[in-house]
């Protein structure tokens, strides 16, 4: 009886031990693909937001947006490692644009804009504070936060484009110029004749 309860336990001992050993090499596979993933570069994205002219003045002179720009064309330059490392001050950068809005870029859709770049930045910036690094995560949530800074972009010229109305009377004030200057035109030839 004592024969065969040591004979268990020492299969038991062997079979834990098998399977520790299992882990810590699966385990091991796991980091080297963590690294492996984490040296590569991020996409790009393809996309990219062009700000209107009016736009594109008021910009040229807020410090916190062109730091911004700067810091989301690095990123589509990064690694996820470069990623990782500057997840804080991606988060700073984006909570001083929040806090630096210029009086005539005050719209509550800029601001939703920009509470949702606060937002996605301190998601990645959680991302990368992880024990255990999701590489996948954190790569899609750097793409977001790319995705989301076209979209403020998209916001800021929205406040510049003109209505239906404004287009038309721009419409009208061009024929109208154009037949004054037909006008003017055709009494001079008239005259010549």
């Amino acid at each position: 009886m004592c024969m065969k309860i040591s004979l268990w336990i020492l299969i038991l001992f062997l079979m834990v031990g098998c399977k520790k050993k299992t882990n810590d090499s699966s385990s091991e596979k796991d980091r080297k693909e963590i690294q492996a993933a984490l040296t590569q570069k991020l996409e790009p994205s393809n996309a990219e937001v062009m700000l209107l002219p009016e736009a594109q003045e008021i910009t040229n002179e807020w410090l916190a947006y062109i730091t911004a720009q700067s810091e989301i064309e690095n990123l589509n330059n990064y690694t996820l490692n470069d990623v990782i490392a500057n997840t804080s001050p991606i988060t700073e950068i984006m909570k001083s644009l929040q806090e630096s809005v210029p009086v005539r870029l005050r719209s509550n859709a800029v601001k939703a804009r920009l509470v949702v770049l606060v937002t996605k930045s301190k998601v990645l910036q959680q991302l990368a504070k992880k024990r255990e690094l999701d590489p996948k995560e954190i790569s899609k949530t750097a793409k977001e936060l790319s995705v989301e800074w076209n979209n403020f972009k998209i916001q800021l010229n929205e406040l510049f484009q003109k209505t239906l109305e404004e287009f038309e009377e721009e419409l009208d004030e061009i024929e109208n110029d154009e037949e004054q200057t037909s006008e003017r035109i055709l009494p001079a030839a008239l005259q010549r004749s």
